[in-house]
């Protein structure tokens, strides 16, 4: 067991998928083996784009990589992936996170193990990272959000200290953690009506929704999500709408949605919006799962939004 620090960029020749699988070559074996069933952190490298580490998941295995002499792939468990609400910095105040990459002036090392794809972290630097990236007070944080003046909140949303794994593997936490991510990500806007609509409060009415449904092995990142307006979010969950192959065009079930509801609810060029970063776009392999496991399935016995009265 041993927690780590991995390097990934967008457009490395590894074939990493972070909510999934993480490809590395054999001189790294060692240090992941050790990492197996523990927690690993994501760091974009300097070259790579400005995030810094950005993100948290566990491994659960290792395995050489398929065709590909030398390389192995680290899979990640699923249901463990969860992106920082804030992405941490390389530096704060000038100084290295990892003790590892600082020198005992507190300032910067050069070269050597800052150069590492796969670099190995202790426990408080893991515990630091982690807590300037999902901060303990989150729920609180989003539960009073739009409502400064709020007095009361859950006993679930009040603000205490908690242990860095038992707000990992907490699923309140993380459906908080998920819901602001994904609705950050589409602009706080309906991806498949376009609407971006608020209460008097300032709230936005907007949904985030698991593509693949944690239950199914679904994952935390934005990538298995989409911002949806109630209704929108429970004709997915229903089997009522999906994304075709192109993971643009939105599909309905028309013998079981009437048309008329279809002109209402969708934007009129029937295309999902996306997201404002590219790399924040659903995945077509859990757009596929949804189109083949979900859609077209038979309605549960609760009536539709626009059956309802009021």
């Amino acid at each position: 067991m041993g927690k780590l620090v991995l390097l990934h960029k967008a457009d490395s020749i590894y074939e990493d998928e972070p909510d999934i699988v993480y490809d590395f070559p054999r001189s790294y074996l060692k240090a992941v083996d050790e990492a197996v069933c523990d927690w690993i952190v994501y760091y974009e490298p300097v070259k790579a784009g400005p995030r810094g580490y950005f993100a948290v998941a566990k491994i659960d295995r290792v395995i050489p990589k398929p065709g590909a002499e030398g390389r192995f792939l680290a899979m990640i468990e699923p249901g463990s992936f969860l992106p920082f609400d804030r992405e941490v910095p390389r530096l704060i105040s000038g100084r290295p996170l990892e003790s590892a990459l600082t020198g005992p002036d507190g300032t910067p090392k050069k070269g050597g193990a800052i150069q590492l794809a796969v670099r190995r972290l202790p426990e408080a630097d893991f515990a630091r990272i982690v807590d300037l990236g999902l901060p303990q007070d989150l729920e609180r944080m989003e539960a009073t959000r739009y409502d400064p003046q709020r007095d009361e909140v859950d006993d679930e949303s009040k603000s205490f200290e908690r242990p860095v794994l038992e707000r990992l593997t907490r699923r309140p936490y993380r459906d908080v953690a998920f819901r602001r991510k994904v609705r950050e990500a589409y602009g706080y806007r309906c991806a498949m009506s376009g609407l971006m609509l608020r209460n008097g409060g300032g709230r936005p009415e907007v949904q985030a929704a698991h593509i693949k449904p944690v239950a199914d092995r679904g994952s935390d990142s934005v990538r298995n999500g989409l911002a949806l307006s109630g209704t929108l979010h429970w004709m997915f969950d229903r089997g009522l709408i999906s994304v075709a192959e192109d993971c643009e065009t939105i599909l309905v079930s028309h013998n079981k949605v009437p048309r008329d509801v279809v002109g209402r609810l969708l934007a009129p060029d029937g295309k999902l919006v996306r997201p404002a970063d590219p790399r924040d776009a659903p995945h077509r392999d859990n757009l596929r799962w949804h189109r083949e496991n979900v859609f077209g399935r038979a309605l549960s016995g609760d009536p539709a939004p626009w059956e309802t009265s009021g």
